[in-house]
């Protein structure tokens, strides 16, 4: 049995890792579930896996949660420090990082340092901590474990070869919801538009990122850090219907490829029994019922993120957290109604434009700059509500 802490368990992949787990009784045991504020589903949560642990992020709603279990033997668990301290638990295995954003950076490198295997659904940490966690995963000899579905099918496919004979990773696109827009009309898209993305069903934040395609250039910067890559070695390709979920091309000109039905449980699951598989009727496939694939070159003049991403994985060093943070900013004011959807990426460009790099950042640099760039995009905004 293996015993699992699950950062961000209220939040879409921290509900199909419990997903996960219910399909797979008396492989697993929850020692503790996070949440930022949702701190009903917490209780819900609480109620049926019992952990040890609970944390909240939010401390207004730390009152709900000592109310409703007071009579309980659980250790409540408040704000992100105390969150930390969860990576540290001597009984714990396995660490599943799924909260949003950068918030989840302390947490992943907490995890390696604590010498626990870590599941990764947060790419925010290898983007923006990229340059921190190869010395730390050398010395502490864990392991990250991808849970996106892209960087899942990566590592799949990379078991085909050895390190020297790739020639390209090939990442895979919906194009999102507005693939076949033109630049007029996103002009004027909406947020409901923006939410409606074609395959997954998945977060907010996320989402408005498949829209903008800044989801898919946090992926490439994500494949060169996790796979030790240079960026010329990346690729990216839109494939509509979801389904082959990347590739590896290698030298002899062949290409492996991981394919299934858009479900993350499937890539939760293979991070989760990692070196096993096991049975599982996630993401089945019918090669007959689908009939056929289609494949499409990116537009970057009408999804600049994207092209900025390949930019800042180049210059390395700060600039991928720069290019984070003002993306998160920038989407947050966009689902707060602040500002137009072209406008994210026009943030996100004036902020990688404007702000230094450090080449050799440390943690305080990455944080420093990651405050500067929301300071600096927030500051766009304001002009833009103005």
């Amino acid at each position: 049995m293996k015993n699992l802490v699950i950062l961000g368990s209220t939040g879409s992949i921290g509900k199909s890792t419990l997903e996960v787990v219910d399909n797979h009784p008396g492989s697993f045991k929850i020692i503790a579930l996070t949440a930022h504020s949702n701190a009903e589903l917490l209780i819900q949560q609480y109620n049926k896996y019992k952990p040890d642990y609970i944390c909240i992020t939010d401390a207004k709603k730390a009152v709900l949660l000592k109310d409703s279990l007071k009579n309980e033997s659980v250790k409540i668990l408040i704000g992100e420090d105390e969150l930390l301290d969860l990576t540290s638990i001597s009984s714990v295995d396995m660490v599943v990082n799924a909260i949003v954003g950068s918030a989840g950076l302390r947490a992943s490198l907490q995890t390696i340092k604590n010498n626990k295997d870590l599941a990764l659904a947060n790419k925010e940490s290898l983007v923006a901590g990229g340059p921190l966690f190869a010395s730390l995963i050398e010395k502490h000899q864990c392991k990250i474990l991808p849970i996106d579905s892209e960087h899942s099918a990566i590592w799949q496919a990379l078991r085909a070869g050895e390190a020297n004979e790739v020639k390209k990773i090939i990442i895979t696109a919906s194009g999102g919801p507005f693939r076949t827009f033109s630049k007029e009309q996103l002009e004027s898209v909406t947020l409901a538009d923006a939410l409606n993305h074609p395959t997954w069903n998945m977060g907010r934040k996320i989402t408005i990122d498949s829209a903008t395609l800044a989801n898919k250039g946090l992926e490439v910067i994500e494949a060169v850090n996790l796979f030790h890559v240079s960026i010329d070695k990346v690729g990216v390709v839109v494939h509509p219907q979801s389904i082959i979920h990347s590739l590896v091309e290698y030298i002899d000109s062949s290409m492996i490829a991981q394919l299934s039905n858009p479900d993350m449980k499937l890539p939760i699951s293979y991070a989760l029994f990692w070196p096993q598989r096991v049975e599982s009727s996630f993401g089945e496939l019918n090669l007959a019922e689908l009939g056929q694939m289609t494949f499409e070159k990116p537009d970057y003049e009408k999804f600049p993120a994207l092209k900025i991403a390949f930019e800042v994985a180049l210059a390395g060093g700060t600039a991928p957290a720069v290019f984070n943070a003002a993306n998160e900013e920038a989407v947050d004011a966009f689902i707060n109604g602040e500002i137009g959807f072209n406008i994210i990426t026009d943030i996100i460009k004036n902020c990688v434009d404007n702000l230094e790099v450090i080449s050799k950042p440390d943690l305080d640099d990455i944080l420093s700059l990651d405050q500067k760039a929301r300071t600096y995009a927030q500051q766009m905004i304001g002009k833009v509500i103005c």
